[in-house]
């Protein structure tokens, strides 16, 4: 088993069961450990309003183990796994603190409450992780936990591939886990929406053609052993439109790389994968522009 770990930003709600659904397909999937954490604002920080009796304090942690040991129960005994408490006044913060003290191959979240099933929307410690994480992000679709069972395996991580600095990362990571999981590997060329505005449409055909070819060509050069890939060129009027059109299935997720605005080593969701959550069906992990890979 890897000694890296997946880490579940775990909350005692529907977003945190998908979560963990998702947290335990990917710790499976990948042969790593589960760590899940609930984080805590720091002791001492406290709203108006609220008693400043420690035992207040006392509650608050023991109704936490009390919601990851129940957490942990409900995980097949096949996966390794380990339940944290943590304090930081912001959630996102103290995940990522977690993440880096267990080594954490990503970190997973669930969707944000009022989301459509299956679907994603980010949430305040989604959208905070995706702006600052130096770890990747691993966002669950809304009602994971109830639509895709534990045994489900990892059958395809697809790349949406732009010509935008950081597309080789993003290959080089879906090479890692395509390797790890032993599913196949698709690459999803985003030309269409990666161009210049107002170029016209014969050019914009003629670009997605020859920069898939590219991207294909690229990317054998570098697969590994075993490890082949295809490739799917998205089409539509917009970006939601060609998500919608292209097929996923029930066992798959997508990698995206950060926006070319982000901080070296941190996320930042750029305006195509934003537009990308809208419609998809699969899991999304969001991946820093400058991350070393090849640790799956």
């Amino acid at each position: 088993m890897s000694t890296h770990s997946i880490v579940v930003g775990y909350t005692a709600t529907p977003a945190g069961a998908d979560a963990v659904a998702l947290g335990v397909r990917l710790a499976r999937g990948l042969g790593m450990r589960l760590d899940l954490v609930i984080v805590l604002p720091s002791e001492g920080t406290r709203s108006a309003g609220v008693p400043p009796e420690r035992a207040y304090e006392d509650h608050i942690r023991a109704q936490a183990r009390e919601w990851l040991r129940q957490a942990t129960e409900a995980i097949p005994d096949d996966v390794v796994r380990s339940a944290h408490v943590r304090f930081n006044d912001s959630f996102a913060e103290g995940l990522i603190g977690a993440g880096e003290e267990f080594d954490a191959r990503m970190l997973v979240v669930g969707a944000a409450a009022g989301s459509r099933f299956g679907r994603h929307r980010l949430g305040s410690v989604a959208s905070d992780l995706v702006h600052s994480s130096t770890i990747p992000v691993a966002l669950a679709t809304a009602g994971s936990a109830d639509r895709v069972d534990a045994d489900q395996p990892i059958t395809r991580v697809s790349a949406a591939i732009g010509k935008r600095e950081g597309a080789d990362v993003v290959l080089e990571e879906a090479i890692a886990l395509t390797r790890a999981s032993g599913g196949s590997l698709r690459l999803i060329s985003l030309v269409p929406f990666d161009v210049p505005a107002g170029l016209d449409t014969g050019a914009i055909t003629l670009v997605r053609n020859t920069h898939g070819g590219d991207v294909l060509a690229q990317a054998r050069e570098a697969l590994p052993s075993g490890v082949e890939a295809t490739l799917e060129r998205a089409t539509g009027d917009s970006v939601e439109d060609a998500v919608a059109h292209l097929p996923w299935e029930p066992g798959e997720i997508v990698l995206v790389g950060s926006s070319r605005l982000a901080q070296p080593r941190r996320l930042f969701l750029g305006s195509t994968a934003a537009k990308m959550l809208h419609e998809l069906p699969v899991p999304m992990i969001v991946v820093p522009r400058t991350r070393g890979t090849g640790k799956a």
